[in-house]
């Protein structure tokens, strides 16, 4: 956990460096590591130096999304999005350029900002054309009507696919009730009629007003030498000149809710949803961090309150949490996912009744401490990680300063009880709220006004921690991983390796394999694995869920759990300090497991719930038609595809006893594989391995089940799925091949070209010049 040194809210004083900046670009500030420039054009640039990983990621945000989108003009931020990958004059094919660079770029569009984003193997002929890029279609991309011809029919298709989702759309919904006159009550994709009728020359004019240095941000981490990177952005950037231009002042700011209000929205498929909305500070306001923390004290499973109050009483089949921290005042959500044919009337009101009695049960001190140690844990999570450090700092940045990501780290830390109760009380309230249901109603009570923020005066007296040692820089070939990697057995049987490396925040990843039975063995035991799996983290002979997960807080450890036929997973993220404990952690999960009763019937109803919301959806249809199609084996087989019926009567089908048969049987070190990368300590860690699982013998055989090519008889499958816009298509081919063959790399060679790139065959034929689906690939299945 990263602790404050330093009062938050005082500013740095800008640190005197031995480096010479190139002409026009000036060293404004630096915090923890991150290094702020200005150009004289106005462009912002943070530079991220990381060594821990072999990758560079540029993000380039301009500070424009669809709260600056005029009337009829909804979607145009999203638009410009998709046009500036038509090209320039002096980049023609974008798409082509990124696939021989390997590149792994896109763009996304928010509220407040547009980003552009390429990760790549550190390279820096790769960096120098991607920032010359950048820059040149900051200014000179086409924006041109034939392309957007082009794209129009693929945008559309991208609507479409957003309106076969009841959540996203109920999402949509409830927003734009909560906002009457504010655009983040737009929907960023935009109208389908302003999106179809979008005039060219305004789009042509939205682009050079709000794409321009002085309205952008780019932001560099990763590996890259800095004095080039600094030298390359000035050549390339530095040349466009700061416009003249005024951007306009956006005043508008949503008036205070006079009470309740509702949106119901009515589909086929799915399960019953229940949203309630709330508006809250924007993401500047010192009160923020308190929303921040209340998201989790209530919808956090399992130690939320709507958990306790809703899973666990089966109201519901899950509930969640969303806070949207933005530039001007944003909104949290909470919601419920019921079971089908569930009655929603006990849930919405032990929902509504959770959300408004803060008043009445007032938060606790634990429960404050509990959600501070989560929201924590996710941003050390964040920060630790070169590649979503640039993604975090650019949310920051359209929130109004990137500084907020640290400062309001700093406010979570301070948090008091007294604030989080007192944010509760005024922002909590009937008439303060939007209720959404996917399948309606209350009594006033004002909430007070929420003002824009002064970021700047927020942050007059701020100062970040101290900068993080700089992590290893390890080159990642075959070579330097054998020579690195330290192997070992256990006398159990349990196959070790472990590369110790130093990494930023002293972060380390494992996976344990357990690997278990045969095909004959396994045969016949239904569902029961899967919710064995499901099991395993929610409590041990010793430590109840909520210790476990607060245990894992505590440890800065994330973990998940997940089985195939014949293994199980456990994968780990952790820090050196705490990887000895998680791994004994792990051990209690796996070898004495409670295995409840009410979380299995929990397991059950949330399985049920998620098979129901599958059978309408196009994808998950044709997925489940394609492995059943052909499939030869019987029923009881782990090969065998089961229909949506099958598998609803499998679940119901489980008992607690089959459960802890097959954890008795199957489960065991024998045939273990544990791996870890990271900054850890090797002989400690053989040692926790050793005492942890030392001693756990399996006394059934294993062997590895056998997945032989299977014919496929020709056919063609269709299948109706009401209410659906979106449609689904794919082909499968079965190949006589294994991954050891010689044909091996023609294939994939082949693969890559016809369908595994942005500049693919199936890509530029279907996406690029037919313009008849958002999204095209073809992949290889080796098994």
């Amino acid at each position: 956990m990263l602790m404050s040194v330093m009062p938050a809210g005082a500013a740095a004083p800008v640190k005197a460096k031995a480096e010479v900046l190139p002409a026009g670009m000036a060293r404004v500030t630096s915090v923890e590591g991150i290094d702020e420039y200005r150009l004289a054009n106005g462009l912002q640039v943070l530079l991220i130096r990381d060594d821990s990983k072999p990758t560079t990621t540029v993000n380039l945000t301009y500070h424009v999304g669809s709260r600056h989108e005029n009337y009829g003009e909804t979607g145009m931020a999203h638009l410009l999005e998709h046009l500036l990958f038509k090209g320039s004059p002096k980049h023609p094919l974008v798409w082509s350029e990124f696939n021989k660079r390997g590149l792994r770029a896109n763009g996304s569009t928010w509220f407040d900002r547009t980003n552009y984003f390429a990760s790549f193997a550190a390279n820096e002929d790769n960096l120098r054309w991607y920032l010359g890029w950048q820059a040149d279609a900051m200014v000179n991309s086409y924006i041109a009507r034939k392309d957007l011809d082009s794209e129009m029919t693929v945008v559309r298709n991208e609507m479409e696919m957003g309106e076969n989702s009841p959540d996203r759309i109920l999402f949509e919904k409830t927003v734009a009730a909560m906002y009457q006159w504010h655009n983040y009550g737009k929907s960023t994709i935009g109208a389908r009629a302003d999106v179809e009728n979008v005039d060219i020359p305004r789009l042509q004019a939205f682009y050079r007003q709000y794409y321009q240095p002085d309205n952008a941000t780019l932001i560099v981490s990763g590996r890259f030498d800095e004095a080039k990177v600094r030298a390359w952005v000035k050549e390339f950037f530095g040349r466009i000149p700061k416009p003249k231009r005024v951007l306009p002042r956006l005043y508008t700011l949503e008036a205070v809710q006079d009470g309740e209000r509702s949106v119901t929205l009515r589909r086929v498929g799915g399960t019953p949803l229940l949203f309630a909305g709330y508006h809250v500070p924007a993401a500047a306001d010192p009160d923020f961090a308190a929303v921040e923390a209340l998201g989790l004290i209530l919808g956090d499973t399992p130690s939320g309150r709507l958990h306790k109050r809703l899973t666990e009483k089966e109201l519901a089949a899950s509930v969640f949490s969303f806070t949207e921290g933005l530039a001007d005042p944003g909104f949290a959500l909470f919601g419920a996912e019921l079971g089908a044919g569930q009655d929603p009337e006990p849930a919405r009101k032990a929902l509504l009744e959770t959300l408004e009695s803060l008043r009445t049960e007032p938060i606790t001190e634990e429960e404050l401490n509990r959600a501070k140690a989560k929201w924590l844990k996710g941003w050390s999570t964040a920060f630790t990680d070169p590649q979503t450090v640039g993604v975090s700092l650019s949310e920051a940045v359209a929130q109004g300063d990137w500084r907020l990501f640290f400062l309001t780290r700093d406010r979570v830390k301070a948090l008091k009880l007294a604030d989080v109760q007192r944010v509760a009380q005024s922002l909590l309230v009937t008439s303060n709220r939007t209720l959404g249901e996917y399948v309606p109603t209350a009594k006033p009570l004002r909430t007070p006004s929420l003002p824009r923020v002064d970021v700047a005066a927020q942050l007059k007296d701020f100062k970040g921690e101290a900068a993080q040692a700089a992590a290893e820089a390890f080159e990642a070939t075959p070579a330097n991983i054998d020579a690195r990697t330290k192997v070992s057995t256990l006398p159990v049987g349990m196959k070790v390796a472990l590369l110790p490396k130093a990494t930023r925040g002293g972060a380390v990843q494992a996976t344990l394999v357990l690997r278990f039975g045969d095909e004959k063995s396994l045969a016949n035991w239904g569902r029961t694995p899967d919710a064995l799996a499901a099991l395993l983290d929610k409590g041990t002979a010793t430590l109840s869920r909520e210790q476990i997960q607060d245990k894992l807080d505590e440890l800065q450890t994330e973990l998940s759990i997940s089985q195939a036929p014949g293994q199980l997973v456990v994968q780990l993220r952790s820090r050196r300090a705490h990887l000895v404990e998680a791994i004994n952690l792990v051990a209690q999960m796996l070898r004495t497991p409670a295995l409840p009763a009410p979380v299995l019937e929990e397991v059950r109803r949330q399985a049920l719930a998620q098979v129901e919301q599958q059978r309408k959806e196009p994808d998950a249809v044709l997925a489940n038609a394609m492995e059943r199609h052909g499939n030869p084996y019987p029923a009881g087989d782990v090969r065998y595809a089961p229909s949506f019926d099958e598998i609803e009567a499998d679940l119901k089908a489980v008992k607690l006893e089959r459960v802890r048969e097959f954890h008795q049987a199957f489960l065991s070190a024998s045939h273990a594989e544990f791996a870890a990368v990271g900054d850890l300590d090797e002989p400690a860690v053989q040692a926790a391995l050793q005492t942890a699982f030392g001693d756990w013998k399996g006394s059934r055989p294993y062997a590895r089940i056998p997945d032989p090519l299977v014919p496929l008889p020709p056919a063609k499958l269709e299948f109706a799925t009401p209410d659906k816009q979106n449609a689904t298509l794919a082909l499968r081919l079965p190949l006589p091949l294994t991954d050891r063959d010689a044909d091996y790399p023609a294939l994939m060679m082949a693969n890559h070209l016809l369908g595994a790139g942005g500049d693919s065959r199936l890509w530029n034929r279907i996406r690029e010049k037919e313009g008849l689906s958002y999204n095209v690939y073809s992949a290889v299945q080796w098994n």
